[in-house]
């Protein structure tokens, strides 16, 4: 009697050869998501490609997977210090990421994989780049940097991959950008995957882009679905008073914790120690190694809250994380996205929590504009704002701040007619810098990755 044979997977229908079913499958990963059916085969075909994806559902497989299989069908090999596919991301643990995920992927393929970064020493970087790797995992200044050294070159790079690159252009790297672009071959394919696409973006795209295939596998700048959002009015002096008494009331276990400044993580951090909660920290002014066992600490349960500033918001994957915490609203609306993006990841349940006061009002009418709906509003007992935090529109307008404290607020009340936002979306905020060229430098650098 013959034995059932088992059902092809969905992913080997999409065109993926043996090794990389056999990887997926050790993975557990069943059904290809919206954005990886639409993109590998695709990206297997060598079109250039420009898809949106919420952050969580799988856009660095979209694109990691058909790569790899390319260049394993490839019997040329790599030259020294050069590449054959290059990777752009905007962070170090964005890079670090997405090369652990090339590495896991590619496990029974013969190929050489390399994350370079700033923050620790080049000389390790410019040695494994002697005998050349087939991807290289990059920020935009080390990158160059290893260019300019002569410990990189660009003249076998077929492929380009822009993951983030709203971010990269958030955080002032346009300048490194143009330089990317200036020395890579004309003749390359070129792939741009991110949650958030501003039109500064789109008209980059354009110029880079050759008959691109888009793909929006969610709608633009949404959050997803698992994801419950509510926030809580307070005074800005209170925030961490109320994020410990909610720590203890609620009794949260694992949390994510964004704060806005370097040094408003450390006194978080300190606050919480000095009531015996064990806590550790990322920001730009951590060395690398530091926010690397940081990240691994939280994802082992060693410590249970991990405080960050919005180096964070992208290229953190954490299994199961259940609550995301914005002790600060971040100045620009689409961070809130990918903040909130590290839970209710590939399907899952989450909860995201943010403390607004009074000042933070106009970027809080600047997120729910984005998200097109109004965030919930939940006063604690003990913590009710003297300062009232103004009702909000989805127009990203609010109602006029109430000159005396009034009683507690509904988060779908209306108010009377205010002035706009005072701070819009990045891409209405890059809009009124004069004389910048579609996708250059729409704000300052404020760190180096």
């Amino acid at each position: 009697m013959s034995q059932p044979t088992s059902a092809p997977s969905p992913f080997a229908a999409l065109g993926l050869d043996e090794p990389l079913l056999r990887a997926l499958a050790r993975l557990d990963y069943a059904t290809p998501t919206p954005v990886q059916a639409q993109a590998i085969p695709a990206v297997l075909a060598g079109r250039d490609l420009m898809a949106a994806a919420q952050t969580g559902t799988g856009k660095t497989a979209g694109f990691a997977l058909p790569l790899l299989q390319r260049l394993a069908s490839e019997a040329a090999p790599v030259s020294a210090n050069c590449a054959r596919i290059l990777v752009l991301v905007p962070t170090r643990e964005l890079a670090e990421q997405v090369h652990a995920s090339f590495r896991r992927y590619g496990e029974n393929l013969p190929l050489r994989t390399l994350a370079a970064y700033g923050g620790v020493s080049i000389n390790p970087q410019m040695m494994a780049l002697r005998k050349g790797v087939d991807i290289l995992v990059a920020t935009p200044g080390r990158l160059l940097d290893l260019h300019r050294q002569n410990a990189l070159k660009f003249g076998q790079v077929r492929t380009l991959v822009l993951d983030e690159a709203d971010r990269m252009l958030d955080l002032g790297f346009a300048r490194e950008l143009d330089a990317v672009f200036a020395a890579l071959p004309r003749q390359r394919q070129t792939l741009l995957f991110s949650a958030t696409f501003s039109d500064e973006i789109r008209k980059m795209a354009g110029a880079l882009l050759v008959r691109p295939l888009s793909i929006d596998a969610s709608p633009r700048n949404s959050t997803a679905g698992g994801i419950r959002q509510w926030i809580v009015p307070v005074d800005k002096k209170r925030k961490a008073e109320l994020f410990c008494h909610l720590l203890r009331k609620k009794r949260w276990g694992q949390a994510l914790v964004f704060v806005k400044t370097r040094n408003g993580v450390d006194q978080l951090v300190a606050t919480l120690a000095a009531q015996g909660i064990a806590a550790d920290a990322i920001h730009g002014d951590k060395p690398q190694p530091a926010r690397l066992r940081a990240l691994q600490r939280f994802k082992t349960g060693d410590v249970r809250i991990l405080v960050a500033t919005d180096v964070a918001a992208r290229g953190l994957d954490i299994d199961d994380l259940p609550l995301v915490v914005n002790v600060d609203l971040p100045i620009v609306a689409e961070d809130y996205i990918h903040r909130i993006g590290r839970t209710g990841r590939a399907g899952a349940s989450g909860e995201a929590i943010s403390l607004v006061c009074a000042d933070e009002a106009p970027l809080l009418a600047a997120i729910e504009t984005l998200l097109r709906q109004t965030l919930q509003r939940s006063e604690i007992a003990g913590f009710e704002a003297d300062h009232r935090v103004p009702l909000t529109r989805p127009t990203g307008q609010v109602a006029t701040k109430p000159k005396k404290p009034g009683p507690a607020v509904g988060g779908t009340g209306r108010g009377a007619p205010g002035a706009p936002a005072a701070f819009p979306t990045s891409a209405s905020r890059s809009r009124q810098a004069p004389g910048k060229r579609p996708g250059a430098g729409v704000r300052k650098k404020t760190s180096r990755t």
